[in-house]
């Protein structure tokens, strides 16, 4: 309290005593694979699909993780992180080949970029004479050939001003560059024409395979997934080129369950993620289901899988081709985040984007599929290609749905950031009150956004902050332990009309 030594008149800042919690984000997707350029093992954040093109390079051909990202933004993504691995194996770069070079008079001549198309041998450089009008000791014409056809022609001086050559080359000629390898006055080259060779490049070694550990990581070296686990915003992981290097058979199916069981386990291990897993591609509805139980036997309540792959259009290739179906049902989840809210199932959604199924399921097929945990994904006729399952991978009954496991995970983080200010205030009956009014004020606008199941917030919540809770000894320890029980809403899953026929003439009537 401050102390008043002087008449007059003082003014005190005085806490209300209400700590609003605000809800974190559900909709944080973190992608792991190959992209076309970019920084290696590094969470890169970007916010729509240019961005990710100018940091990543857009599509490229035996990368699934560009059409992941897409479909993502497509359907309904505004934000993500981006790994990108295989540095030293088919995912890196290669070592572009050495620009061709000659030497006219005292300039060094190297081509710019091949035309597509154009092989080096095809450029070369003719000096000739200037136009009448332009005669002189320093002019000359420099000829540009493309397959011994004139496709530039620039009159310049060897002089300086404008119509150097090496000022005139860098600005107007789309094929070479000039750069002075004299010192002094400049003489003009002879006449003459001058090929541009590349050197035989030496043979490079094949790139070693990705192993499935790349994707792994490590946290201490902030790579894969697992340097993933610095980041708090990620709700939601997938790794689609996972499943294309078991497609080309640079993997085991062994070592890709070994990999999708790692992501589970950062998921569970992280308690705020769910990871979307993508099925080997080419099975049937009845291998996907034994692989389901007998092979994987993944239980989690911190992972879903979908099936089947998806077709898109390729844009590194121009034409339509399958994919895993990850990074689009990321979309999809965020875009049911932000239209409905993450109680509501992210299921009964069109997929954008998607052109075809790899299978159309039957209702048949689903029914083996459904129970076990396998969301299918179903083309409708006229009302197009729709998400139609929303299940995790848990046998717990009450971890049976996504929207449920999504809703624990963003109340409880919620509820976590926002009572960051109780740890070191005095632990009594006050400070009790004020955790409940602060819990109960959330959960109640919550409840009014449809996200807790009852009539009235005593139905659907209730919040435990008392003596009882918290005895002496919790107290001498330093604990103030906090009950909070929700009930949350789960979807409509079994719509069942009960019709009966009623006799001819038969009246109701409302009493």
């Amino acid at each position: 309290m401050p102390t008043y030594l002087s008449p007059g008149v003082y003014v005190e800042e005085v806490e209300s005593g209400s700590r609003p919690i605000e809800g974190v984000g559900t909709a944080m997707a973190a992608f792991v694979g190959f992209t076309a350029d970019g920084p290696y093992d590094e969470p890169t954040l970007v916010t729509s699909w240019s961005q990710y093109t100018q940091a990543f390079g857009g599509f490229a051909e035996g990368a699934y993780l560009p059409q992941a990202v897409f479909g993502y933004f497509l359907n309904g993504g505004s934000t993500c992180y981006v790994v990108r691995i295989g540095q030293n194996g088919n995912g890196a770069k290669p070592e572009l080949p050495e620009l061709p070079q000659a030497q006219l008079g005292g300039y060094r001549l190297t081509i710019k970029g091949l035309p597509d198309g154009a092989k080096s041998d095809d450029i070369s450089v003719e000096v000739a004479d200037p136009p009448e009008d332009a005669a002189g000791d320093d002019r000359f014409t420099l000829l540009v050939k493309q397959a011994g056809k004139v496709v530039e022609t620039h009159h310049v001086t060897t002089r300086r001003g404008k119509e150097n050559v090496v000022t005139v080359v860098r600005e107007k000629s789309n094929l070479i560059t000039l750069e002075e390898i004299t010192t002094g006055a400049m003489a003009k080259p002879d006449k003459g024409t001058v090929a541009l060779r590349a050197p035989a490049p030496a043979p490079a070694a094949p790139p070693e395979p990705v192993r499935p550990e790349a994707f792994v990581g490590d946290v201490r070296d902030r790579t894969g997934f697992g340097g993933l686990e610095v980041i708090d915003d990620v709700t939601m992981i997938a790794v689609p080129d996972l499943a294309g290097l078991y497609e080309r058979e640079q993997i085991t199916l062994e070592e890709l369950q070994s990999v999708q069981l790692a992501m589970i386990a950062h998921a569970e291990l992280m308690g705020n993620r769910m990871a979307i897993l993508d099925p080997p591609r080419g099975m049937s509805p009845q291998q996907v289901r034994d692989w389901r139980v007998d092979t994987a036997g993944y239980d989690s309540r911190y992972a879903a899988i979908y099936y089947p792959w998806i077709k898109v259009f390729d844009q590194a290739t121009g034409t339509n081709t399958f994919v895993p179906p990850s990074g689009h049902m990321a979309g999809v989840w965020a875009r049911t985040d932000g239209t409905r809210g993450v109680h509501k199932a992210p299921a009964n959604e069109v997929m954008r984007g998607v052109v075809e199924l790899e299978t159309r399921l039957t209702k048949a097929e689903q029914s083996v599929l459904n129970p076990e945990g396998v969301n299918c994904i179903r083309a409708f006729p006229g009302r197009g290609i729709r998400v139609w399952g929303a299940r995790t991978l848990s046998s717990d009954s009450d971890w049976r749905y996504l929207n449920v496991r999504r809703l624990f995970n963003y109340l409880e983080e919620s509820i976590l950031n926002g009572t960051q200010w109780v740890v070191f205030e005095p632990n009594d009956d006050a400070l009790w009150a004020r955790i409940r009014r602060t819990i109960s004020a959330f959960l109640v606008m919550e409840w009014r956004k449809g996200a807790l199941f009852g009539l009235t917030p005593d139905e659907a919540f209730y919040v435990k902050c008392d003596r009882e809770t918290n005895p002496a000894e919790s107290i001498d320890a330093g604990q103030v332990i906090c009950e909070v029980g929700v009930a949350p809403v789960k979807p409509a899953e079994f719509v069942i009309f009960r019709l009966s026929q009623l006799s001819g003439g038969t009246s109701l009537v409302n009493e």
